[in-house]
């Protein structure tokens, strides 16, 4: 899986760093840190994190491309 946030439409409301704190942190109040690159044999329960935490975005700044190549949520994801 690999992830890519569009820092530019991030507004920094942080719902990925709730949903997905292996993976997405807040540096200061607006700042997003992320691994690009999750744990290629990540286990379900973070997929699914990672997952859960695309879908929240409220600007839809991520974008989440499976192992497989499909697009998970986010601009020219698929839903």
């Amino acid at each position: 899986m690999r992830l890519v946030v569009d820092l530019n439409r991030c507004q920094g409301y942080a719902q990925c760093a709730f949903l997905a704190p292996e993976v997405f942190a807040m540096h200061g109040e607006e700042s997003l840190l992320y691994d690009p690159n999750p744990d290629e044999e990540a286990d379900a329960e973070l997929r699914e994190n990672v997952t859960r935490a695309v879908a929240a975005c409220p600007v839809r700044a991520i974008l989440l491309e499976l192992a497989d190549g499909r697009a998970g949520d986010g601009p020219g994801g698929a839903s």
